[in-house]
């Protein structure tokens, strides 16, 4: 009988050391998988930041469609202009020109680290889900002004974590919130990660 008693206790004190461990694995687990998987994903919107940046250089307005933004990336010409003497030195005598060139966009995207071939897939999708994009005018404080907004909802690329559940490891994260940058209401690019 108390063999018995023993077995019981050593199989319970398992079991709890077992329990104990999984209560204090999964909110490591959880923050260690949220922390890669949205440092992926802020990366890679950096990316289509700059090269919605490059676009708005070349066209003067915000690519509306993945598509769109490659075809002029790809194809598109940005203005170089290069002066001549200085106009800030008093002491200057000679005549100011200016040089303008052009340059290939393409031969800039690669030195900003821009990917076209899978821009608008968001990591740890299997190429299943893509970045929402959308680009347009507004008028603020009196002046038409191009805007954009790319993000995509957490839950999108949270793989199992993807569950309102994990809030209680911590109260900030949300699935359905969107890890974006840009506005549609204001012209600015600043990202939801920052």
């Amino acid at each position: 009988m108390r063999t018995l008693f023993s077995l019981l206790f050593l199989v319970l004190a398992f079991v709890l050391a077992f329990l104990l461990y999984k209560s204090i694995e999964e909110p490591i687990a959880f923050n260690a998988e949220r922390t890669v998987r949205t440092d992926a994903v802020s990366s890679k919107l950096e990316m289509i930041r700059s090269a919605q940046e490059l676009y708005r250089d070349i066209t003067g307005e915000y690519a509306p469609r993945f598509d769109t933004l490659k075809q002029v990336l790809t194809e598109g010409r940005l203005m170089s202009i290069r002066v001549v003497g200085d106009p800030d030195d008093p002491n200057f005598t000679g005549e100011i020109s200016y040089d303008t060139t052009y340059i290939a966009a393409r031969d800039t995207i690669d030195g900003l680290g821009i990917v076209l071939d899978d821009l608008e897939v968001v990591p740890y999708t299997d190429g299943k889900v893509n970045f929402d994009i959308d680009a347009k005018t507004i008028e603020y404080q009196s002046t038409n002004v191009p805007v954009v907004q790319v993000g995509v909802r957490q839950k999108e690329f949270m793989g199992q974590y993807a569950d309102a559940k994990y809030q209680r490891y911590d109260q900030t994260y949300d699935p359905s919130k969107p890890i974006k940058f840009g506005d549609l209401t204001k012209p600015t690019l600043a990202g939801s990660w920052q």
